[in-house]
C-alpha cells in the first residue's frame, strides 16, 4: 500500500477517509509491513532478504514495492521463487550466481567507482551478490576477479586501476589476507568480506573473518560472513558521500 498516495487520495476526496481507515486496518493486520519510508530515511527503499519467505508473501513484496518505486530488488532468492514472482511481474530478471532477484528501471544513469575484487573465482557468487546490489543503486562497479595474495602479482598488476575508485569491497575466503594487502595500496575505504570458502579449519568464514577484523592496515571495515549485499550497500552510500563531495569542490572551484 502507498500510504502518501491514500492520504493524498483522501484530501482529493477521491477516497473517504472511512474507506482510508479500513484500508489501512486491513494492512496493518497483514502478515507483511513493509518500511515505505525507507527511501526517505535512509536514501534507498526496502530491499527483499528472499530467503524462507512463502511465495505467496514474495509476490505481495515484490508487487507493493514496484507499484510504489517501479524496481524491486531482492537477496538470496530460489529458482522457484524467481518463478513464482515472474508469474506476476514477467519482467522480474534472476541472476543464478548471486540469486538476485530485481526489476530495474532502464537506462538507469551510473555514476562514481567502486572496485570489487576477489581472491579467488569460487569467491565470485558473493562478489556478484555485491556488484548487482551496487550497481541497483546507481553505482559504477569495475570486477576484478581472481587476484589473491597466492598470486600476488596478479594484484600488482591491477593496483592502479583499484586505486581509482571511491571504495573498494576485498572479498576472499581461506585465510582472508586480501583485504589487508589491499588496505595498504589505497587511500579510499576498504569493505572486507569473508567468504565461507575454505578448508576444514576456515571454520566456514570464521578464519576470514577474524583475520578481517585483526587487520593492520587502515581504513578497512569488515561485513558478515558471505555479505555480499551488505558490502554493495555500503560502498553506494560511500560512492555517494564521495561524488557529493566532488560536487562541492566543482561549485567551490566555480
Amino acid at each position: 500500500m502507498d500510504v502518501k498516495k491514500l492520504l493524498d487520495q483522501v484530501a482529493e476526496g477521491t477516497v473517504s477517509s472511512k474507506e482510508a481507515y479500513e484500508q489501512l486496518k486491513k494492512a496493518d493486520q497483514a502478515q507483511v509491513h513493509l518500511d515505505y519510508a525507507r527511501k526517505e530515511r535512509c536514501g534507498f527503499a526496502e530491499v527483499v532478504f528472499c530467503s524462507g519467505k512463502s511465495k505467496e508473501d514474495l509476490v505481495r513484496i515484490y508487487q507493493e514495492i514496484y507499484d510504489l518505486e517501479g524496481e524491486v530488488l531482492g537477496t538470496r532468492a530460489t529458482k522457484a521463487q524467481y518463478e513464482a514472482v515472474k508469474a506476476q511481474l514477467p519482467q522480474v530478471s534472476y541472476d543464478e550466481v548471486s540469486h538476485i532477484l530485481k526489476i530495474e528501471k532502464a537506462n538507469k544513469e551510473r555514476t562514481g567507482l567502486v572496485a570489487i575484487c576477489t581472491a579467488g573465482t569460487a569467491d565470485i557468487p558473493v562478489a556478484q551478490e555485491a556488484a548487482l546490489t551496487a550497481e541497483f543503486f546507481g553505482v559504477k562497479v569495475d570486477r576484478i576477479y581472481d587476484v589473491g595474495v597466492s598470486g600476488i602479482h596478479r594484484l600488482l598488476e591491477r593496483a592502479e586501476r583499484i586505486q581509482q575508485a571511491n571504495c573498494v569491497i576485498a572479498i576472499a575466503g581461506m585465510e582472508g589476507a586480501l583485504a589487508s594487502v589491499i588496505g595498504g595500496l589505497v587511500k579510499n575505504p576498504v569493505i572486507a568480506v569473508p567468504t565461507s570458502v575454505g578448508y576444514g579449519a576456515s571454520m566456514h568464514g570464521l578464519s576470514a573473518l577474524l583475520t578481517m577484523i585483526n587487520s593492520c592496515a587502515n581504513g578497512v571495515a569488515v561485513v558478515n560472513i558471505d555479505n555480499g549485499y551488505g558490502a554493495g550497500y555500503l560502498a553506494a552510500q560511500i560512492n555517494r558521500l564521495a561524488d557529493n563531495d566532488v560536487g562541492k569542490e566543482q561549485i567551490r572551484d566555480e
